[in-house]
């Protein structure tokens, strides 16, 4: 019987294709935030990783193929907090519900990576490999959230829109502005430093 890690021959794992893919995408994760899809090199990424360039050309189907893949991953993450949240408040009221995933959307993105990563995606939508990513992880993200927190319509929308709020208060530092304009956009909201 095979074993799904293959053995080196000084007996440790040694990790597949899939786990080296899952690897380098958490690299890219970081590796795309700070510039988007247009001005990241694969290059880059593949020296985070500890791996030629060549070898993630031969796991992604080019930086295109490694961008959408590292956007889907990304909303994975999303999706899998808010699940995690909901499901674990306790409570069977929607608007407790998406309170619970509220706050955890807003430890998530503690990791600036992560809420980096969405932006920049959203704003390469003019890529429609990229723009179907966006969609997808959008879909993802209503689809569950209406199902786990039983929230109607108009509900969901809001709970999106607060979290698109949170990102624009979280990237402009918003919540550092005392002035009038900026404590309007941010009241009744906490955000991690």
């Amino acid at each position: 019987m095979s074993s799904p890690l293959l053995r080196s021959q000084a007996g440790a794992p040694r990790s597949t294709a899939e786990d080296q893919r899952a690897r380098i995408v958490e690299h890219a994760l970081s590796g795309f935030s700070p510039a988007g899809y247009h001005a990241t090199p694969v290059a880059d990424i593949a020296a985070a990783a500890g791996v030629s360039p060549a070898y993630v050309f031969r796991l992604f189907p080019g930086k295109l193929g490694l961008f959408v893949a590292t956007t889907d991953h990304c909303y994975d993450r999303v999706v899998s907090a808010l699940l995690v949240a909901g499901e674990a408040s306790g409570s069977s009221r929607p608007d407790d519900i998406l309170e619970a995933m509220s706050e955890a959307y807003v430890e998530l993105i503690r990791n600036r990576d992560l809420i980096m990563l969405q932006v920049h995606a959203q704003a390469a939508c003019d890529v429609p490999e990229i723009r179907e990513a966006v969609q997808r992880g959008i879909a993802m993200i209503v689809r569950q959230v209406s199902r786990v927190s039983g929230s109607d319509p108009l509900a969901v929308q809001r709970f999106l829109a607060y979290g698109q709020l949170c990102h624009l208060i979280v990237q402009a530092d918003l919540a550092e502005v005392r002035e009038s304009w900026a404590e309007l956009i941010t009241a009744g909201m906490s955000h991690p430093s």
